[in-house]
């Protein structure tokens, strides 16, 4: 089924027409982010484990098949629930092509090695927005006792894992989780520094936690994991995505709409709520869900004597890269200038020509800058989406310009987002998904 989805989307556009009004309610997905390594946390446990409010998206369905390619039982129960039971015996060696669709397929190497004792990786996929270092994986594991040989695979080997202080020379995300998963049940404390601790890293500590795992200090930067014989099965909620929550929000603001997003976690968006507030959007929360209150006026907030404001990425708490575009497509539809700045990935912002050729006015100052004037009328374009978040981007300038918009390449924004036009329709949007 998941072969199925993954070739049928990969011939799909969008077609957009501009310019509708949207009004209603619409639910936050599970955390795409959080879903894939809880799954791949499911190889460290030999008894059944149940994930609910799973992302029904290509991402994920490329990790299902994954788990269950490496001996593992690995199925659909409802649209998004999935049960694991990797009973074992397990298979240590990932399939190329499974391997190269998704960047997280790079996760079960820390579940593999404290379980199987080995694993054979290729490099793994993803989206194409600059490069994305494996180094922080490779010396974590190898600091808990593994060998590593980079050839056209990564072969890995250990004798058994040992926990041990880790220092982790970027606090990445991915680094961070494979190492908290290596860690959970090797023998001995591990500490490790400058970790990650982004909504989905914490979620998947509250995972582990749950069936049985020792961690302290989830959600700071500093993790202690306290190694422990076995984890049991059991169940567990996926988090609600922030980025999509984010997404909406946007959406919601360049478009006029009276939106409320519901299961939106707040909480979540400490970092996020006022770089929007920087860019004139107002939102409302209401216990778990938020709302953008309709005819807003986008006025940019200056600096104190008034100087261009910016807004800029970072490891959590700051800002989220993956929100960096979002961002950028907001500002065309706001009043005054900002400097949008993506520290994080070199290629993020090489998809503002697209805007630029809806009418949009900005400067790509090098890489890593771009300046947005607004606001801008931007007329339909036909284009093709690049990856996940610049993909959302272009949705959203579609939707809010003059006329008629073709989106290619869709297969993109499905691995992020799910039913995207499916739940859009229910707002009132006008899009439809064409062969």
């Amino acid at each position: 089924m998941s072969t199925t989805i993954v070739r049928e989307a990969a011939v799909e556009s969008f077609v957009i027409e501009g310019g509708r009004p949207l009004a209603g309610r619409i639910r936050a997905a599970g955390n795409k982010n959080g879903a894939l390594p809880i799954l791949a946390a499911c190889l460290l446990v030999d008894e059944p484990v149940t994930l609910t409010n799973v992302p029904r998206i290509r991402d994920v369905e490329t990790m299902v098949e994954l788990l269950s390619s490496l001996g593992a039982e690995a199925e659909w129960k409802d649209r998004n629930e999935v049960r694991v039971h990797a009973a074992g015996p397990l298979g240590h060696e990932v399939d190329h092509d499974l391997g190269e669709r998704i960047r997280a397929s790079f996760l079960v190497t820390g579940p593999l090695l404290a379980r199987v004792g080995r694993a054979s990786v290729p490099p793994p996929g993803g989206d194409v927005i600059g490069r994305r270092r494996l180094d922080p994986h490779i010396h974590a594991l190898e600091r808990l006792g593994a060998t590593v040989e980079i050839g056209e695979r990564y072969e890995m080997r250990t004798p058994g894992l040992v926990g041990l202080p880790i220092f982790l020379d970027e606090a990445s995300v991915m680094a961070t989780e494979n190492a908290i998963m290596a860690a959970v049940i090797a023998p001995g404390e591990t500490t490790i520094m400058n970790a990650a601790c982004e909504p989905h890293v914490q979620d998947l500590c509250r995972f582990l936690v749950s069936l049985g795992a020792r961690i302290e200090g989830i959600g700071s930067n500093v993790l202690r994991i306290e190694g422990v014989d076995r984890l049991r099965g059991g169940e567990h909620r996926i988090a609600p995505e922030h980025i999509e929550v984010a997404s909406f929000i946007g959406l919601a603001a360049v478009t006029g709409a009276d939106v409320t997003i519901d299961e939106a976690a707040p909480e979540d968006l400490v970092s996020i709520l006022p770089a929007f507030e920087r860019l004139g959007v107002r939102v409302e929360s209401d216990g778990g869900s938020v709302r953008v209150p309709p005819g807003q006026e986008l006025v940019i907030e200056d600096d104190l004597g008034g100087q261009i404001p910016k807004i800029e990425d970072g490891p959590w708490p700051a800002f989220p890269a993956d929100l960096t575009s979002i961002a950028l497509a907001v500002a065309t539809q706001a009043h005054g200038t900002i400097l949008i700045f993506e520290k994080m990935f070199e290629n993020r912002l090489f998809f503002v020509d697209k805007l630029v050729s809806m009418g949009a006015r900005i400067i790509l100052c090098d890489p890593h800058r771009a300046i947005v004037n607004g606001p801008a009328k931007l007329y339909g374009q036909r284009m093709a989406s690049p990856d996940i978040r610049a993909g959302m981007a272009l949705l959203i300038a579609s939707l809010c310009a003059e006329g008629t918009s073709t989106i290619g390449n869709i297969s993109e924004i499905d691995r992020g987002y799910e039913r995207i036009d499916e739940r859009l329709r229910a707002l009132g949007a006008s899009i439809e998904r064409i062969a």
